[in-house]
């Protein structure tokens, strides 16, 4: 991989991308968050190789059907880039590559950093819902860290990339127990602001009402949909949504990084693009392994 990979074969490849998101990101401002979610969900099954846009065909069930990929969204925005770039350059730009790609210029578009990105992934050739094993919501540092770690992330990366969460927003399902039943305690929980804990209760239904309801709730309280490093102050007020989220104040091996990131925007930000760059290194195919699909719903028809 390198960056510029399709200067020869494609010089208008990033800026196609580039476009699409740009057009998309004018009408909804909720794209970061959601492009971020996707690339993190393809990159920790399977590594960075596009797997995760191939849909359910026949007797295989694909990653795309597994709880937390529910809700993952924007493939329609991927399709749009891909027809594009077939257009332009035919079987030439990758299916993984175009997720990097279109959550780079995401997250550059919400006030996050702009960064050159190392292109040349290839495609998978298999989706299956078995292989989806993601660090949820309600891990603890140390299971958070053993995951990272296990795809060859530091604790330092973890802390850096969970700061994605500055953009975004979370089902009340992920997070409610922290309003009503802590750990079985029929109570919420102490590390969250007590005014937050009411203005949440406002919004989400208790787990054992017979509301099927799920709404949402932003990540960061204060700029929702700026990439900034708000997310970490906000964890500093004990404003953290999600358990993981708030734990990385209380844990003594990720305290001290929270601190950092909250003092120094530009700390974080350059963090964060080495951080993502690193993270979509993760078991990338490249040369002759994998394929280049012509359309990334669907792995390409043998010879």
């Amino acid at each position: 991989m390198q960056v510029g990979f399709y200067n020869a074969k494609c010089s208008q490849a990033e800026s196609i991308v580039r476009g699409v998101i740009t057009s998309h990101f004018a009408t909804d401002k909720s794209l970061p968050a959601a492009l971020l979610r996707m690339h993190f969900h393809d990159c920790f099954v399977m590594g960075c190789d596009g797997s995760i846009l191939i849909d359910t065909v026949g007797n295989n069930v694909s990653e795309k059907e597994a709880g937390p990929n529910q809700t993952v969204r924007g493939f329609e925005i991927i399709d749009e880039a891909k027809a594009k770039l077939e257009s332009a350059c035919p079987s030439v730009v990758s299916c993984a590559d175009i997720i990097a790609l279109a959550t780079r210029d995401a997250v550059f578009l919400a006030g996050g950093p702009q960064y050159n990105l190392p292109t040349g992934r290839r495609d998978g050739r298999v989706s299956s819902i078995n292989n989806v094993n993601l660090p949820g919501p309600t891990f603890q540092v140390s299971q958070a860290a053993a995951a990272f770690a296990n795809k060859g992330l530091t604790l330092q990366d973890m802390v850096i990339l969970l700061g994605a969460h500055t953009v975004g927003v979370a089902h009340c399902s992920f997070f409610s127990d922290r309003l009503y039943n802590f750990q079985g305690s029929e109570a919420a929980d102490p590390s969250m602001d007590p005014n937050l804990v009411v203005t949440l209760k406002n919004v989400c239904p208790s787990p054992t009402s017979s509301s099927t309801n799920d709404p949402t709730e932003f990540l960061d309280q204060n700029t929702s949909f700026a990439f900034d490093n708000s997310y970490y102050q906000q964890l500093q007020l004990k404003h953290g949504i999600l358990q993981i989220d708030q734990e990385l104040t209380s844990a003594v091996s990720t305290k001290g990084i929270v601190t950092n990131m909250a003092s120094n925007g530009i700390t974080f930000s350059k963090s964060f693009a080495g951080a993502i760059i690193k993270m979509g290194n993760i078991g990338v195919l490249t040369g002759k392994n994998g394929e280049i699909r012509t359309n990334c719903r669907v792995v390409n028809a043998l010879s």
